[in-house]
C-alpha cells in the first residue's frame, strides 16, 4: 500500500483528493491536514510514503512545508499547483519537491502520478515538466550556484544519465537513449542522487540544467 498524507486547505478539494485516493485498491489515505504547520506535523507522526501538497495554504506555505518535509527525509512530495509555470512551483523544486501536478488533472492521471512518485520516477508529466525545468533554470538564481566540482564524484555513465535527466527523461527513455536496460538507468539514478546528496530526481534534472550538463 502507498500511505498518502493529503494537504489542501480548501475543504471541497480536499475531500475530491481523499475520494480519489480512496478508491485506488493499492493507495491509503493516512491524514489530511488543512494547512502547511499540520502537514509537517502530520507528516512527522504519521510518516506516510507521500504527501500530495498544495502549494497555496495558510499559516506555512507548501514550499516551507516541502522544504521541512523532505529536509528531515520524511516523505517524498508530490506538489499540486493551479498553475504550470507558477512561481510556487519553482520555490517547490527547490525545496526538494518530487514533481508536480495541477489541480485540474483527471482522476486517474492522479492515481498514476502518485504511484509514479512512489515508485521513484518522479518527472510526472515529460512534456510540462521540460518546459518547467527549462524555465526554471533560465531564471535569476537568488541562491548561490551549484559548485560544478560536485559532478566529480560521478562516472561518466552516471553523467550521462544525469544529463537525460536534465531533458526530462523518463527511465525508460534514458534506457533506449543510452542503450541499457530500464534496471539499470534506475540503479545509476540512484547512485548519482546519493553521491550528489539529492532527494529526488526533479532536483537532478534542475541540477544538470544549472550546470549545464
Amino acid at each position: 500500500m502507498i500511505r498518502v498524507l493529503v494537504a489542501e486547505d480548501q475543504s471541497a478539494v480536499r475531500a475530491g483528493l481523499v475520494l480519489i485516493l480512496g478508491s485506488a485498491p493499492d493507495i491509503e489515505v493516512v491524514g489530511e491536514a488543512a494547512d502547511g504547520e499540520q502537514a509537517v506535523a502530520m507528516a512527522r507522526e504519521l510518516r506516510p510514503d507521500l504527501v500530495l501538497m498544495d502549494v497555496q495554504m495558510p499559516r506555512l506555505d507548501g514550499v516551507a512545508a516541502t522544504r521541512q518535509v523532505v529536509g528531515e527525509g520524511i516523505a517524498d512530495v508530490l506538489v499540486l499547483t493551479t498553475f504550470d509555470l507558477d512561481e510556487y512551483v519553482f520555490g517547490a523544486l527547490r525545496a526538494g519537491a518530487a514533481g508536480f501536478l495541477l489541480k485540474n488533472t483527471e482522476a486517474r492521471q492522479l492515481l498514476e502520478a502518485v504511484r509514479t512518485v512512489a515508485g521513484g520516477e518522479g518527472l510526472i508529466s515529460p512534456a510540462v515538466t521540460r518546459r518547467l525545468i527549462a524555465e526554471f533554470a533560465a531564471r535569476p538564481v537568488r541562491e548561490p550556484s551549484a559548485d560544478p566540482s560536485v559532478l566529480d564524484a560521478l562516472t561518466r555513465r552516471e553523467r550521462e544519465v544525469l544529463a537525460c535527466l536534465g531533458e526530462g527523461l523518463s527511465n525508460a527513455e534514458t534506457g533506449v537513449r543510452l542503450d541499457m536496460a530500464e534496471a539499470t538507468v534506475k540503479t545509476h539514478v540512484s547512485r548519482l542522487l546519493g553521491k550528489l546528496g539529492l532527494r529526488s530526481r526533479v532536483q537532478a534534472a534542475v541540477l544538470a540544467q544549472e550546470l549545464g550538463v
